[in-house]
């Protein structure tokens, strides 16, 4: 058997918008069992998918629709591998809420990556498939923090039109639909060495992630689809100029909660998100680290709907008082807290 975890992830933390990322302590698991000869199956494309978590019954199970098993035979194809060896059964775990901002598609396109390596026995380094990752999810954040761990910036360099063009190639935002990665019986390209960089930056550790999940869904599409297509120059130096605090603030010990909460400020996409999260704008303006002592600062989490109060004390209040928020607004909520996930994604063998 082979066990492949892979964190969750919180991305964008405040300013850094398409940027930063951080890997959290809720793991996709897949448990994997296949036998190394490739003969045919009575299960399509030679793999049997199973799940449990959330979302059972809604994810797809076909092989060649799984998310998950998608990406992992994209990376096949691009290997001359047509077909998963036989019997091969990825049993999947899921405890990381969907479409809630903490990035489980971004999970799955790591877990599907590795799944393809795996299984072939390609050898692949971490930042090899991580090019694989970025073909199929072009925000690099939550693939990095995922993929390496921790606390990460990252950055996706210009792709020639011609690399991102075939249809072979799959597309986190558009799976299950038949938008990306068409089966036209031709290899899928290889993907660009060196897509993605990235840095993982320090991380004190009294940092804790207070991590509000509300019940209900905000896609990644409708969320990008109500940012402005241009910004003030203002307004962009105002998140410059907090990420470049940011990102070493939140390295030293003791934190100083001033100097982040101001620092995890944005100006680039939480206010515009406001109209898909009812009580957003009272979270952010009243929470803070005079109202509530241990408090750091707070951010929407991805896309959202998830709120996150980087916190050093004081959880469970803080949880509250944002939980009641919500709740005035009609929202229900559920909490965590959560702490980096500094190995990233794993593989082990049993």
């Amino acid at each position: 058997m082979i066990t492949i975890k892979v964190p969750c992830s919180s991305a964008n933390i405040g300013p850094g918008f398409d940027v930063c990322g951080i890997s959290l302590s809720i793991w996709l698991e897949l448990n994997v069992t296949f036998h190394p000869e490739v003969t045919k199956s009575e299960h399509a494309l030679n793999c049997k998918v199973t799940y449990e978590g959330d979302g059972a019954g809604n994810v797809p199970l076909q092989a060649d629709h799984n998310l998950i098993t998608r990406t992992a035979q994209y990376v096949l194809k691009c290997h001359d591998i047509w077909t998963f060896p036989s019997e091969t059964h990825v049993h999947i775990k899921n405890p990381i809420p969907l479409g809630r901002g903490l990035g489980s598609s971004g999970a799955a396109v790591v877990a599907g990556v590795i799944l393809g390596n795996e299984v072939g026995n390609l050898g692949l380094s971490k930042d090899r498939m991580m090019d694989f990752c970025l073909m199929i999810e072009r925000h690099p954040d939550n693939v990095t923090a995922a993929m390496i761990g921790g606390f990460i910036g990252s950055y996706l360099r210009e792709l020639d039109p011609v690399d991102t063009e075939r249809k072979e190639i799959p597309l986190a935002e558009v799976l299950p639909e038949p938008a990306g990665g068409v089966d036209t019986g031709l290899k899928p390209p290889q993907p660009p060495l060196g897509i993605g960089h990235y840095i993982r930056f320090g991380w004190a550790k009294e940092i804790k992630a207070v991590t509000i999940i509300p019940d209900f869904e905000v896609s990644t599409a409708s969320s990008r689809a109500v940012l402005p297509k241009e910004y003030s120059a203002k307004d962009l130096i105002f998140n410059l100029q907090r990420l470049a605090v940011l990102t070493t603030a939140l390295t030293r010990s003791p934190p100083d909660p001033e100097l982040i909460f101001q620092a995890m400020q944005d100006k680039v996409h939480q206010p515009y998100r406001k109209t898909l999260i009812p009580g957003l704008p009272e979270i952010l303006a009243s929470v803070t680290p005079k109202t509530h002592p241990g408090l750091l600062g707070i951010c929407l989490s991805g896309a959202g709907p998830t709120i996150l109060a980087l916190c050093t004390d004081n959880f469970e209040n803080i949880a509250n008082e944002i939980l009641a928020k919500f709740k005035d607004n009609g929202i229900t909520c559920q909490w965590k807290l959560l702490e980096p996930a500094h190995d990233g994604a794993t593989v082990t063998r049993s």
